[in-house]
This record gives C-alpha cells, sequence and structure tokens, in this order.
C-alpha cells in the first residue's frame, strides 16, 4: 500500500469529519442568528446553539457542537467498514446486506447521544426509511430508494466511493449512483453520484477546484447539473468578496433549485419531493466554497459553517474534497485532535480501513483493466481471435 493512497484517505476522513463536527452546532440556522448567538462568525469549535439541546427540538435530541462528529461521518465509517469487509466495488445490494446490519447490530459510541448504541438510535428518518424498507420491507435494493424524502442523505456519506474510484469521476459516479439507488431516488441519488465523482476527481494528479466541477458537470444529470453549473459561475465570481458575501452570493445562486426554501425548519409544501428540474442545496454549495475559496481547508470549511442551513453536510463535503485534492496537512491537526478526544474517535482507524480497501481495489481495477486491453484487442482482430 503506498504512502499516497494512506495520506489521502487520512485527509478525505479527517477532512470530512472535522467539517461535520464544525458543522453541527450552526445547522439549521441563518447567518444572521449564528453570528448573534456566537458574537460573531463560528472559527472553531463551539458550544450546541441551545443550551438546553436535550429538550429543545425533541424530534433530534442531540448533542451538536462541543466538536461532536454527527451521523455524517458515522454513516461514513460504516460505509469504510463494509468496504474494509468485502475489498471491493460495492453495489445496493451491499447496502442491504453490509450497510443496514451494522445500523443495526454494532453497538458504537454515538457523541451526541452521548452513550453507546446502535446507529440506528442516531440516524434520521432518510436513513430509517433505508433501513425499514432493505431489512424489514425486503424491497429489491435497487428500488429501495424510491418513496424517500429527497434530500441529501445518501450523499453525505460517500466519499470512500471517490477515494476506491481515485482519479475515475466516472466510475465514482456510477458506483454511487448504484449504491444510492437503495437509500435515494431523484436528485437525492443524483448528488450522491456527484458527489463521489467530486472526490474521485480531487484525487487525480494535479487536480484543482475548477478541474473538479468539470468532472462533476461531465457526469451529472438534469438539476443537479444545472445547479452544479449555476454555483460554480457565481462562485468564479466572487472577487474580492468578503467571506460573508460568498456565503449569500452562493445562497442566491442555489435558490432557484433548492426545494426546502428560505425557512430551513419549515420546509415548503412541495419540498424533498422526486424532480427533475430540482437539487439538493448542499452539494453544490459545498463545491461552490471550495472554489469560491480557491480551495483553502480552513476558509471553505469555515464558510460553510457559518452558512448554516444544512452546514455540516455542506462542510463535511467541501472538507472531504479539498483533503482529497491537497493530502492531510491543510486540514488543520488542532480541530483534528480535538474533536477526536471530544468524539471519542480515533479517525487513524478507519482511515487505514479505507487506504487498504482501496489499494486493494485499485490493484484489482488495474488487473481487470489490462485484461479488458487484451480481451478488446482480440475482438478487433479478426486473426488474432480466429487463432
Amino acid at each position: 500500500m503506498s504512502s499516497w493512497i494512506e495520506d489521502r484517505a487520512l485527509a478525505v476522513v479527517t477532512g470530512s469529519a472535522v467539517g461535520d463536527a464544525l458543522g453541527g452546532a450552526t445547522e439549521g440556522f441563518t447567518p444572521e442568528a449564528i453570528e448573534e448567538r456566537y458574537g460573531g462568525r463560528v472559527e472553531g469549535i463551539v458550544p450546541p446553539f441551545f443550551a438546553d439541546w436535550q429538550t429543545h427540538r425533541p424530534i433530534s435530541p442531540y448533542h451538536k457542537g462541543d466538536g461532536h462528529i454527527t451521523d455524517d461521518t458515522l454513516m461514513t465509517q460504516a460505509l469504510i467498514e463494509v468496504y474494509a469487509e468485502r475489498r471491493e466495488h460495492l453495489d445496493a445490494f451491499a447496502m442491504a446486506d453490509g450497510l443496514v446490519p451494522r445500523l443495526i447490530g454494532d453497538v458504537r459510541w454515538i457523541p451526541e447521544l452521548e452513550r453507546e448504541t446502535v446507529l440506528l438510535n442516531r440516524i434520521f428518518l432518510a436513513e430509517k426509511w433505508m433501513v425499514t424498507r432493505l431489512q424489514y420491507g425486503h424491497i429489491d435494493p435497487r428500488e429501495a430508494g424510491v418513496g424517500n424524502v429527497v434530500n441529501c442523505g445518501a450523499a453525505m456519506y460517500l466519499a470512500p466511493v471517490g477515494v476506491v474510484n481515485a482519479g475515475d469521476a466516472t466510475g465514482a459516479y456510477r458506483e454511487a449512483i448504484d449504491l444510492a439507488g437503495a437509500h435515494q431516488s431523484s436528485y437525492g441519488r443524483e448528488a450522491a453520484g456527484a458527489f463521489a465523482a467530486a472526490v474521485a476527481a480531487a484525487l487525480a494528479p494535479g487536480a484543482d477546484p475548477l478541474g473538479v466541477a468539470d468532472a462533476v458537470l461531465s457526469v451529472s444529470h438534469d438539476g443537479t447539473r444545472a445547479a452544479v453549473a449555476a454555483v460554480v459561475e457565481a462562485a468564479t465570481t466572487v472577487g474580492d468578496a468578503s467571506d460573508r458575501e460568498i456565503g449569500a452570493r452562493l445562497r442566491d445562486a442555489i435558490r432557484p433549485f433548492d426545494t426546502v426554501g428560505e425557512r430551513y425548519r419549515e420546509p415548503a409544501a412541495d419540498a424533498r419531493i422526486p424532480s427533475r428540474t430540482k437539487s439538493i442545496e448542499e452539494f453544490p454549495v459545498a463545491l461552490g466554497m471550495v472554489i469560491a475559496h480557491g480551495g483553502d481547508y480552513r476558509r471553505a470549511v469555515l464558510g460553510a459553517v457559518n452558512y448554516g442551513r444544512d452546514s455540516d453536510s455542506i462542510a463535511s463535503m467541501a472538507g472531504a474534497i479539498i483533503g482529497a485534492m491537497h493530502g492531510s496537512h491543510v486540514v488543520p491537526a488542532e480541530w483534528v485532535e480535538e474533536i477526536g478526544a471530544a468524539s471519542r474517535v480515533d479517525f487513524g482507524v478507519h482511515a487505514g480501513l479505507l487506504a487498504q480497501a482501496a489499494s486493494d481495489i485499485l490493484e484489482r481495477d488495474r488487473v481487470r483493466a489490462l485484461a479488458a486491453v487484451d480481451r478488446i484487442g482480440a475482438l478487433a482482430d479478426p486473426e488474432r481471435l480466429a487463432s
């Protein structure tokens, strides 16, 4: 296993987890409310938005903030474990018989619940739908995502798909679309493919933010593609705008495609239903943050944190893309250490699992590619085929 893949796996794991933990405290709020609560823009680890977090929102009594990773990272870790077990590309069936059993059977520390339990007790409604459909409804995994609320639930944890398809945005897109069919449909599924493609493209030698965007645009479709194009255009024209203004411009760009609406906690009547013209907000904005801030990890992630709304997922995606592009040295070590301690997690464990799985898969892909060249060559040469 090369030191390169070990470092980039660590960069993706820590880059996404740090963004997730920092953004957890500000999730669901407006930039103005965030600044009022914290006395200015958030610049690192902060306490929960509400001191009475246990009861303030009974439907989600989670201890967000204080350096706690959320379900984005916990689901990412669970998917890494499936890759580590199988050491091969995954499909929708692997979600049913590989991921779901971990969600309902493996006891682990859940920082936001401050106790050990199964991940099912932390994941939210769209993920519980997946468990219900696959474990108890026995739905064909390729179709299980149909009928679920359309959101970023599948996209938020598919960064590992990009790592095992390093440099191959098309391969990552296709694998993620297959996997995500067990969880999401419509533009929620499309976003999962686009995000995985972005991580894979960011791992290509010499990758830069605009090159990653080009790779995403080359594989994505419908409202997701249109939303990415609009946000990328906005991100490339920010000039010397302040970080606050950058967030506002990206919000303006995504607004026509976003079904949730302006009141994040009070979604519009047509929110989260299938559409060919709409997009989730999280991935395009995350990519926009990467571009607008020139691939600078700290600025892009903090830009996502202070953007509010689904800030943990936006910051996590931005962090994964930048980590993949530049390596683990760009993820601030002090944040990694503090969040690891607060969440009681050693990020190196899952990074190592992902690196080993990716190394094995990439080697198998190399062998398969060479065999394909020979097969295609034989088919193209009648005399060779006859012999």
